[in-house]
């Protein structure tokens, strides 16, 4: 018994700008800007996966927050992408460690 692959979800560019809950036009200035990845098709579409609606919820917050461009914005992002990362490999290494605790006792 042979399985097709299949392909992963996709969205247009209008509706993913509709669950994001914002316009087809800041979709595709986050894009220029290369805070979200979209593909573009034979056609020039863009097309982009549904787990970048939370990066474009992310990007949304902190401009809203943060008196900052949306490019300088692409800096706070790739920082913030960093610490969760060391932070998570700092969770996996205590893990492994026996969840022995880092600080010294005097």
């Amino acid at each position: 018994m042979t399985h097709a692959l299949m392909r992963p979800l996709r969205l247009d560019l209008d509706t993913f700008a509709c669950l994001c809950g914002t316009h087809p036009e800041l979709i595709r200035r986050l894009v220029a800007l290369d805070l979200i990845h979209a593909e573009h098709d034979t056609h020039g579409a863009l097309w982009f996966m549904p787990a970048q609606i939370a990066e474009v919820g992310r990007i949304r917050r902190l401009r809203s927050t943060l008196p900052l461009n949306y490019a300088s914005l692409g800096l706070v992002c790739d920082l913030l992408d960093r610490i969760a990362a060391l932070e998570s490999a700092m969770q996996h290494r205590s893990r492994r460690l026996g969840d022995r605790s880092w600080t010294s006792t005097s």
